[in-house]
């Protein structure tokens, strides 16, 4: 690698400060912006930022195919309004033209403005959005009843869950300190949105399941697309709990309305925060095309 990584972190919504702004992804910023290669040189260049005013084009993501960026991680914290369509448009040109792209909701219809993004948004369902009757089970997070699915309930936030691989273990699941086995956790969340693999895309699979601790259903984690020709890789990721401050150290604060009592496993497990720092920095470095695909 002869240049860090150049990655933009990107939520869909106006600054504010009782919601899920930038903000509060800091603890991943941090992360990969420290990750340094064997003769120190910093692996990744990050920036993290929040949408323009909404009703009109965001001033980055309107431009991004012509960026000098190499990822975008997108966290679609929004309600449905939170990326225009001269957005989806460039963002679709980025991805063809080589960028990698993780793309990531929450429940219900949380994020719904990425069901536009090509396979990548299709692999997203929400509550009224790429509906698909075949996968769905009905209501499975049952502690907060007014939040309907798509909520798997994988544990509180602040706590952590056992994850499994599906399939050949992915480049992205690799644990760098026992090559041989999966990476094993990543923070919980009481509703997890569903990703699942667009009909006839033979550049997508599920490389990750989870189960919800309220009804014991297996539901999907991640769904890798393989980069082909000039396309980029991308993960459809079903929650952006994943990558939130507030899951990784609750000490951090959430938005008012968050209304679950959060966990502290993670906190007490130096193994489970192992996996989930391994886990976003083999991301980032897939994303960049730096790991090997699947054998």
């Amino acid at each position: 690698m002869t240049k860090p990584i150049n990655i933009l972190l990107q939520t869909t919504i106006e600054t504010a400060e009782d919601d899920w702004h930038i903000g509060r992804f800091s603890l991943l910023r941090d992360h990969l912006a420290s990750l340094r290669s064997e003769d120190g040189a910093a692996l990744f260049s990050v920036t993290a930022r929040d949408r323009g005013p909404v009703g009109m084009p965001d001033p980055v993501l309107s431009n991004l195919d012509q960026s000098d960026f190499d990822e975008l991680w997108l966290f679609a914290v929004d309600t449905g309004n939170g990326l225009d369509d001269v957005d989806r448009a460039a963002i679709l040109r980025f991805h063809g033209r080589g960028g990698g792209l993780m793309v990531t909701r929450d429940h219900m219809d949380l994020g719904c403005s990425i069901c536009q993004l090509g396979d990548v948004g299709a692999a997203h369902l929400f509550h009224t959005h790429n509906i698909d009757p075949s996968v769905l089970p009905g209501p499975d997070d049952l502690g907060t009843p007014d939040i309907l699915w798509p909520n798997f309930h994988s544990g509180a936030n602040g706590d952590f869950q056992s994850i499994a691989p599906k399939g050949l273990v992915h480049p992205v699941l690799r644990d760098p300190d026992a090559r041989e086995r999966s990476l094993r956790y990543l923070p919980s969340h009481p509703h997890e949105g569903a990703v699942i693999v667009p009909d006839g895309d033979a550049r997508a699979r599920v490389i990750a399941t989870g189960v919800s601790k309220t009804t014991g259903n297996r539901f999907n984690i991640a769904v890798a697309f393989e980069p082909s020709g000039f396309i980029g890789p991308a993960l459809a990721e079903s929650t952006f709990h994943h990558f939130a401050d507030y899951n990784w150290d609750p000490s951090k604060g959430c938005p008012d309305f968050v209304s679950e009592a959060p966990g502290d496993q993670l906190a007490h497990s130096p193994e489970a925060q192992a996996s989930v720092r391994h886990y976003v920095s083999n991301l980032a470095l897939w994303l960049g095309g730096e790991l090997a695909p699947t054998s």
